[in-house]
């Protein structure tokens, strides 16, 4: 661990996934259903039979004050970066005041991919994640990450990135295992984009306090 100052450090982690997701058993459970809880537990999204259309916490569930500062996808075989994105440094970027009625309580947590279709040859990509703490302790951080094509469940991620010390700045890898799909599915991803969809939940000591979603399209054509 490296120390940047008096408040904040850099821990690197590298989490992989497990094969089977813990918490999995239990009957099917629906979004409304979920959505009239007093609180979420992982065991609730793991019942969840298809993508969710709405988010399941608001934005001021995040009380730890989470904030995702970089991104990164590499093909873990050949070590090339697929994708990366950074948040640029708080005061650059902001020209203009949005109104507060105005601003979209919901923004920054939806991301769109374009990916080619050698995307879907992958076997195994690196994920590499920084991301802020706030002041107060994140004990048994959490991330189920679910993947559907329409409403037909994919794959299962799930990391832990563990406790988080406060004020720090820590950055980690997942490691995914793709899916092996059949041909008919993957020709199908390819040709109707965005019909491939996730939802990130995160959890503190096993409750809900972020969740996320992206959509993703595999038709892309190499050097645009």
């Amino acid at each position: 661990m490296s120390v940047l100052n008096d408040h904040t450090a850099v821990i690197k982690k590298n989490i992989g996934m497990r094969n089977k997701p813990r918490d999995s058993g239990g009957e099917e459970v629906s979004e409304g259903e979920l959505g009239r809880l007093p609180s979420i537990r992982p065991d609730h999204v793991l019942r969840l039979t298809s993508i969710t259309e709405d988010y399941l916490c608001p934005p001021e569930a995040n009380i730890f004050n989470i904030d995702f500062t970089r991104f990164k996808i590499r093909d873990l075989d050949t070590g090339i970066v697929l994708f990366e994105i950074a948040k640029p440094p708080a005061g650059q970027g902001e020209d203009e005041e949005v109104d507060a009625e105005e601003a979209d309580p919901n923004a920054g947590r939806f991301v769109r991919y374009q990916f080619t279709p050698q995307f879907l040859k992958l076997k195994t990509v690196g994920a590499t994640v920084e991301f802020c703490v706030g002041p107060q302790p994140v004990k048994q951080f959490r991330m189920i990450e679910r993947h559907f094509f329409r409403n037909k469940l994919l794959k299962t991620f799930d990391f832990d990135f563990g406790f988080c010390i406060p004020n720090s700045t820590n950055s980690c890898e997942h490691i995914y295992e793709f899916p092996q799909l059949d041909q008919e599915t993957t020709d199908l991803m390819v040709d109707h984009p965005f019909e491939t969809r996730s939802d990130s939940f995160y959890f503190v000591d096993n409750e809900l306090i972020m969740h996320n979603k992206a959509d993703y399209a595999y038709n892309g054509v190499v050097g645009r």
